[in-house]
């Protein structure tokens, strides 16, 4: 994969690859067929170059090699269910994200199927050295000869002509024991050949191109800031945490000399290894990318926790670092400036990075992908050539936002205009299918379109960094990532203090801005420039998606308002925080201790709930929020309620009064006590056009205690 920001000449140059030095050997043995044990095919486990390379012989059969096998996800089709969901306005679980614990419980491999992969992998000599915290990953190593084994496959030595690079790969796909196939995805590692490079670009000068600067030249914070209006929002992502995806490491003293700059402060970046990676005591050519991306994000968000998940640039790595980033769950955006064309790429391992992007999608994370350098012909600088039209992955998968570029031009620190940057990526992914949200004016086609956004990126205008010790001007949609990954830190700031969800899955929300009367006031549509085979236009188009963005109007049109026009009715959810998981209770009014993550009672998703008494004392607990029903609309009050007592028999001790401002819409109490959460619906209708106090009301007596837990509240109107 590549980063998205760099686009140096020096980028020209395929990277350094911590490939095993490979010789020719004919002492590797064929895997054995068994016919006691039918085996099945593992399709796209085969990396494309092998069909585009010469053949130089066997890896030694003693050759050491890595692989990760990613387990299947299971219940997609309700997956796909719960993602369209969560991530539209209006829906009961819009917002309900779940934690890693609740999303392996439902959607992810089972521990049985861990440990059948675990036993046959160890059946097979090879030695087990981690399983993911989501169970969608168990790595292991051995031999070529006991890997070609337990893959039914043979590991060969290659040549690449276009790069002229050595390495291994197996010559046709990996196969397992058809009971395990029911719940393997793929395998990955078996070829070293995908390595993930920086999408950032320098411009080119007559002289010395890469020459550092005394001193800092390009966009600082408070020129891009201004132009995209992110300097209005109110917000500098505070209590807000990024995630950098990185293949190479940073200097601190780097990124405290920019800070000190800029007059920036936040807080110290930290640094999270997967597999033992870490570069930071000697950062390779990659430490431009991974400074650029941290450097954006402090100018954009500088009070955001940054940080730093540093991987083994291989299929591998990058499959662990996804599952790692997700079941850590430490962060609610994930900026990505690596990559890698798709056609180049095998594809069984985009398949085990998208479905921890599924993941971070259940669980409200963001992920924003630059688009690449290369223009509509991403394989440019890889083996399939510059003519073939690709896009780059992981800016394609449908469960990221893939983020184009721009040249962007300023009067002082405020807009002026903008055009296409000539070779930003874009275009049609020949892997993904377009998803259900990717509509829209300039919208075509079946399959996934590429980018969805866009922001400054053409090094002729690009950014000042500091980096390796001195100043330089940086472009390419590596810059650009980062850029929208600090406006989510700003959004999901300013989303926590008004009781609203995190962004999430942005793409979806996104598109429905785009898709909305509000367009024009929220994005700056660029409509002028190319890259090699699409044209800018009104509307969305395959090189600057939707445009770049006018970040406080564009949290205005997210974050909406409770009350649509008068005399109309737009389906919308009308609960602020109905699911009480951002920790507080606004904006709902609550007796103190109300709003609660303790183990005594269990939450109906997510963390969090509302438990109102429970103290087997004479107590009283309230909870309440005021909202306006519009005009015209059909309204429904729904919550999920839990009933817990240590009373007896049907005479009521305890009691929870629902009501819609003066009218009583049911008294439950301890006689309703039952095993788990009941749903509750009434309906609100009469109210409209006027605004009404939803309240609950919980008394307990002086004796035995009854507890009255209230989750997943949402009043819907249409």
């Amino acid at each position: 994969m590549r980063p998205r920001s760099l686009a140096l000449a020096a980028a020209l140059a395929v990277l350094p690859l911590s490939a095993v030095s490979l010789g020719v050997s004919t002492a590797q043995a064929a895997p054995a067929p068994n016919a006691a044990a039918p085996r099945v095919a593992l399709p796209d486990t085969v990396t494309p170059a092998v069909a585009r390379s010469e053949k130089k012989g066997d890896v030694p059969a003693d050759q050491q090699l890595s692989v990760a096998v990613s387990l299947k996800l299971r219940d997609t089709a309700e997956l796909d269910r719960f993602l369209t969901a969560v991530a539209t306005p209006g829906t009961p679980e819009f917002g309900r994200h779940l934690t890693p614990q609740q999303f392996t419980e439902r959607f992810g491999p089972t521990a049985a199927a861990v440990d059948q992969v675990r036993g046959y992998l160890t059946a097979q000599g090879l030695t087990v050295s981690g399983v993911s915290d989501n169970r969608q990953v168990v790595d292991a190593h051995g031999t070529a000869e006991q890997i070609a084994k337990a893959f039914g496959t043979h590991e060969s030595a290659y040549l690449d002509p276009q790069q002229q690079r050595a390495f291994f790969a197996n010559d046709a796909a990996a196969s397992v024991p058809a009971d395990l196939a029911a719940v393997v995805q793929g395998i990955s590692g078996l070829n070293n050949h995908t390595v993930r490079t920086t999408r950032n670009v320098k411009p080119s000068t007559p002289a010395a191109p890469a020459a550092a600067l005394a001193a800092p030249s390009g966009f600082g914070p408070s020129q891009y800031d201004g132009a995209y209006n992110l300097n209005k929002t109110g917000a500098d992502g505070t209590g807000v945490s990024v995630a950098l995806w990185e293949f190479d490491g940073y200097s601190a003293t780097n990124l405290k000399t920019y800070d000190t700059q800029y007059g920036l402060t936040g807080p110290a970046v930290s640094t999270v290894s997967v597999d033992g990676a870490n570069y930071d005591s000697a950062p390779g050519e990659g430490q431009g990318e991974v400074e650029l991306d941290s450097e954006i994000v402090r100018g954009v968000a500088p009070k955001a926790t940054q940080l730093v998940y540093e991987a083994p640039n291989s299929d591998q790595g990058e499959i662990d670092m996804a599952a790692k980033i997700v079941a850590d769950n430490r962060v609610s955006v994930i900026s990505i400036s690596w990559g890698s064309c798709e056609p180049d790429t095998t594809a069984s391992s985009m398949t085990a990075v998208d479905n921890s992007f599924k993941q971070a999608a259940a669980q409200g994370i963001s992920i924003f992908s630059a688009s690449g350098d290369d223009g509509s012909r991403d394989c440019t600088r890889s083996t399939s050539g510059s003519t073939v039209k690709a896009v780059d992955f992981p800016a394609s998968s449908p469960h990221q936002t893939g983020v184009g570029g721009t040249n962007l031009k300023v009067s002082g620190s405020a807009y002026s205009s903008e055009s296409a940057w000539s070779t930003a990526g874009g275009g049609v992914s020949t892997v993904f299918a377009k998803p259900s949200w990717q509509t829209g004016t300039g919208v075509s086609g079946t399959m996934r379109t590429v980018p969805d956004v866009s922001s400054n990126a053409d090094p002729a205008s690009g950014f000042a960094i500091y980096t390796a010790g001195g100043w330089q001007v940086y472009g390419g949609t590596s810059a650009a990532a980062p850029l929208w990954s600090g406006y989510a830190a700003q959004f999901n700031q300013k989303a926590k203090a008004a009781g609203q969800p995190v962004l999430g899955e942005a793409s979806p929300r996104l598109y429905a801005v785009a898709n909305g009367t509000g367009y024009g006031g929220a994005f700056h549509d660029v409509t002028t420039g190319k890259n090699q085979d699409f044209s800018t236009k009104a509307g969305y188009d395959q090189v600057t998606g939707w445009g770049s963005p006018i970040a406080d109007a564009l949290n205005t049109a997210l974050l909406g308002g409770t009350t649509p026009p008068t005399g109309g009715c737009t389906p919308a959810q009308l609960i602020g925080n109905g699911g009480f998981e951002t920790g507080t209770a606004a904006p709902w009014t609550a007796s103190s201790g109300v709003v609660d993550n303790g183990s005594g009672e269990a939450a109906h998703a997510g963390s969090w709930k509302a438990w109102l008494d429970g103290y087997g004392s004479a107590h009283s607990d309230t909870l309440a929020q005021t909202v306006a029903i519009p005009a015209g609309c059909k309204a429904t009050l729904s919550f999920w309620v839990h009933v817990d007592t240590a009373e007896s028999g049907t005479t009521a001790y305890d009691k929870l009064t629902v009501q819609a401002g003066s009218t009583t819409l049911a008294t439950l109490s301890n006689a309703d006590a039952a095993t788990g959460y009941v749903q509750k619906s009434f309906d609100l209708s009469a109210f409209a056009g006027q605004t009404v106090t939803v309240k609950f009301t919980g008394t307990e007596d002086s004796s035995l205690k009854t507890s009255f837990v209230i989750d997943d509240a949402a009043l819907s109107v249409s």
